[in-house]
């Protein structure tokens, strides 16, 4: 299987990398800074060309559009997993930053979105047809009882209606594309006191994607297969 990651440099993303290699798929890496990733460097080196860097910020279209190019130029694309992200400024709501909540916005809603149309045309000519968006239960509102974390909670929520749609008007292709929550996890954004390990989180992702069936499409999901309220 070929895969496209984004935010793949650390955390989750290079986690990702990880397991995949392992199994023996191919990977197309999107990262903001390729000289900078010495991990994924280091795991280039024992990947037989099946791991290529590319650089990638999702929110620069004119990056999105140069990345779609070398990755999809006449090849074939089985998953795109959407996983980079930011959480931004927090703050009380007479005190928000609306600079950095738009930025947040950029990086986590629009930035999938303008990835997963440049890639489209790469994704129809691959098999598996999924596309993974790595969102959070904060963007659930149905489950927000604690309030706060206005621009990641709503880039996020936005997100989740984003694929909803992507869902509606890509399923009769044969696409699945789901929201994945990936749970707390010991990454620079979740901090150090997270519960969950990358490599556990990973795992339950990778085992979601790939028992996902045409039903599957357009839910919200748990790193642990468990469907997350709206």
């Amino acid at each position: 299987m070929r895969y496209a990651i984004t935010g793949a440099s650390r955390g989750l993303g290079l986690e990702f990398v990880r397991q995949l290699l392992n199994r023996g798929d191919t990977i197309e890496a999107g990262v903001r800074s390729p000289s900078e990733a010495r991990q994924l460097q280091e795991l280039v080196r024992g990947a037989e060309g099946r791991l290529r860097l590319h650089a990638l910020d999702i929110s620069d279209p004119k990056s999105v559009d140069a990345f779609a190019a070398t990755v999809g130029q006449g090849e074939a694309l089985d998953v795109l997993i959407n996983n980079a992200g930011v959480y931004g400024k927090d703050g009380a709501l007479t005190e928000l930053d609306y600079e950095s909540m738009a930025s947040t916005f950029a990086v986590n809603t629009l930035g999938p979105l303008r990835l997963t149309a440049a890639l489209l045309p790469a994704l129809r000519r691959g098999s598996a047809r999924r596309i993974i968006h790595i969102t959070s239960q904060m963007g659930s509102i149905g489950d927000n009882g604690m309030g706060g974390s206005y621009g990641y909670r709503i880039s996020k929520a936005a997100m989740n209606m984003a694929m909803r749609n992507m869902h509606v008007d890509l399923h009769g292709e044969g696409f699945v594309t789901i929201s994945l929550h990936p749970g707390w996890v010991q990454t620079d954004m979740g901090g150090p006191n997270a519960p969950l390990l990358p490599e556990a989180s990973v795992r339950g992702m990778i085992n979601v994607i790939d028992r996902l069936k045409a039903e599957d499409g357009g839910r919200f999901f748990s790193y642990e297969g468990q469907e997350l309220p709206w």
